[in-house]
């Protein structure tokens, strides 16, 4: 709690000069050419934190080019949000965040909290999961909307969201929205996810057969359907302990989840479930300096482009 109150305390220069540290740990690095050859611009008509590239000659900020960037919120209210978000292991609704930082509006707090959830995003240069990997899938949705003409089913068949999970035994956590339990798209996901000289555990879904020849430790199922859960070594537990959490927040936090949004509140638990054995402060500054090359602005989120 220390490190929120002191992050809470902070003036804007001071929270400017924090994310410039985290983002840029050798020095200041142009958004528009990479270059570290910038120098600090002063002076009366100059706003605050502005830099100037002397390659490519123009100006810059920390937050351009970030999921901040060209944001009407203060600098410390950004670490706050960051860190509310990283430390909560159920997540932090919109409502809430709104009254914790004081925020004008929900549908501020409401965005605001879909681009740190973008900026926990793992890049497409994450290493891949290794050692035994449970991979498992669930549906996602909650009661049907007034007036819908049936109740969804509860398994195969529904018309609730699939989201496939790949988790190492004590390490780190992948998740995929994935529109079929068709073997072609389970399996694109795991070659994609996980190294080669692994060892693959599943329950017992036809989609899954044939995974063990391309993994060095071969695919071993637990056949849910008998009651078998756990054998030996094998299950699918920690996955499970994933979702557990993920369905959890669904129903008690954030209570409504819009399909076209569901990828980024998993990654907001991949995130913190993979940086679970740090503190929440370098949980904070590690989803800090993750928010480099990512914009999101509000159109795309409320869908009207």
């Amino acid at each position: 709690m220390a490190a929120l109150l002191e992050l809470a305390r902070l003036s804007e220069d001071e929270a400017r000069t924090m994310i410039e540290g985290i983002r840029w740990p050798n020095g200041p690095e142009c958004p528009h050419c990479s270059s570290n050859n910038a120098v600090r611009l002063e002076g009366k008509a100059t706003r605050p934190g502005v830099l100037k590239c002397r390659d490519c000659g123009k100006q810059f900020t920390v937050t351009v080019n970030t999921i901040m960037h060209r944001s009407k919120i203060p600098l410390s209210k950004w670490l706050v949000s960051f860190h509310l978000m990283c430390s909560s292991k159920k997540g932090i609704s919109a409502l809430q965040l709104q009254r914790e930082l004081g925020l004008g509006n929900y549908q501020t707090a409401w965005h605001m909290e879909h681009r740190i959830r973008y900026a926990m995003t793992a890049s497409g240069l994450a290493a891949p999961l290794k050692g035994d990997v449970d991979v498992d899938e669930t549906y996602v949705g909650g009661k049907p909307r007034k007036g819908s003409p049936k109740k969804s089913a509860p398994g195969r068949g529904t018309r609730k969201q699939l989201v496939m999970a790949l988790v190492e035994r004590d390490g780190k956590a992948r998740t995929r929205v994935i529109p079929t339990m068709s073997g072609t798209a389970l399996w694109q996901v795991i070659h994609e996810e996980v190294g080669r000289d692994s060892r693959i555990i599943t329950n017992e879904w036809r989609g899954y057969r044939g995974l063990g020849r391309n993994f060095a430790d071969g695919h071993e199922t637990v056949t849910h359907s008998t009651g078998e859960y756990v054998r030996g070594d094998a299950s699918t537990n920690t996955a499970e302990s994933f979702f557990a959490l993920l369905k959890r927040s669904i129903v008690g936090v954030v209570r409504s989840v819009g399909k076209q949004h569901l990828h980024r509140y998993a990654a907001e638990f991949e995130f913190r479930w993979s940086h679970r054995k740090v503190s929440d402060y370098e949980r904070m500054r590690a989803a800090t300096a993750q928010s480099g090359g990512k914009r999101l602005t509000r159109k795309p989120v409320i869908g009207l482009v």
